[in-house]
């Protein structure tokens, strides 16, 4: 797939008005948490908790001290961008034939976003490159979560109830349960042992039901981008999950300069096509998630 886009190819005078995208992808957190509006120098939030129960006390008795406890969690925006050449024949075009190539952009920058965040809050990656991020470090499920479940892909709503018992036994609760494309496979496949009945055939042939057991539902790739060991996750995304925009530029139009390493912009011609958000996201409490792995008898140890 190239990284710069000519006149000569794609700007030809029959351009039609429109654009079929190829681009896919949304985001499985936003889907199972809504979004907070952000400050560009990210928020504080404290968490409170009181682990001790009420005391009863008789008439004349000591009134004894409860256990609470407050801690910060700081969420903090990272930039998110993506660009690309197009010779600057584009911007002689007219506005007829840039509108569906903008608006395929946009709409194309968006899904990768959605997908980026998944990405990024999950595994803690760069989605880009596929590799760890030093900047956002232990802020992502893969390695802030404690409570893993190990996969077992003949009983998969086995590991769902094992995923939920440690959060139950925190005294937390569980909102939604977002999965991989296998997980979610899985349990389609599910059948009664003595009618081979479907247990699940709303899971079935690829579907992607909301619900699960009372619970929000998901199922997206990215739950296992990169060949992740991650199947699921099961947890509180309603209330420990925290994630917003800070800032968000949707598209726009470099005429000079080199901002993506490719050379002067000037010297061949071209102009890059940008856009960019700034987002953020916290894990309020990873004792309110469990992750279902497919982790190997090494991994046990």
């Amino acid at each position: 797939m190239a990284t710069k886009t000519t006149s000569s190819t794609l700007f030809r005078p029959e351009l039609t008005q429109e654009i079929i995208s190829k681009v896919k992808g949304h985001s499985t957190l936003a889907k199972l948490c809504g979004a907070s509006p952000m400050p560009f120098a990210g928020t504080e939030t404290f968490v409170f908790t009181m682990d001790g129960e009420v005391s009863i006390v008789g008439e004349g008795g000591n009134k004894p001290a409860g256990e609470a406890d407050l801690k910060p969690v700081i969420i903090q925006p990272y930039k998110f961008i993506y660009q690309h050449r197009v010779t600057d024949e584009f911007v002689h075009l007219s506005e007829e034939k840039q509108l569906p190539y903008l608006s395929a952009f946009s709409d194309g920058f968006a899904k990768k976003i959605a997908r980026g965040l998944d990405i990024a809050a999950i595994h803690g990656l760069n989605p880009a490159t596929k590799t760890a991020s030093s900047i956002i470090g232990n802020n992502c499920f893969d390695k802030a979560v404690t409570n893993i479940i190990k996969y077992n892909p003949t009983f998969p709503d086995d590991n769902i109830d094992d995923a939920v018992k440690p959060i139950q036994d925190a005294d937390g609760i569980v909102t939604g349960i977002a999965m991989s494309p296998v997980f979610g496979s899985v349990l389609g496949k599910m059948k009664t042992a003595d009618s081979h009945i479907p247990i699940y055939p709303e899971y079935r042939f690829g579907n992607n039901p909301e619900n699960f057991g009372g619970m929000n539902a998901d199922i997206n790739n990215t739950v296992s981008f990169n060949s992740s060991d991650i199947r699921a996750i099961v947890g509180d995304f309603a209330n420990c999950f925290r994630w917003g925009y800070a800032d968000n530029i949707p598209l726009e139009i470099i005429e000079y300069g080199n901002p993506d390493g490719q050379g002067d912009l000037k010297q061949s011609n071209e102009i890059v096509l940008r856009s960019e958000a700034y987002i953020g996201w916290g894990i309020l409490d990873k004792s309110a998630f469990s992750l279902i792995k497919a982790v190997t008898e090494e991994d046990d140890e």
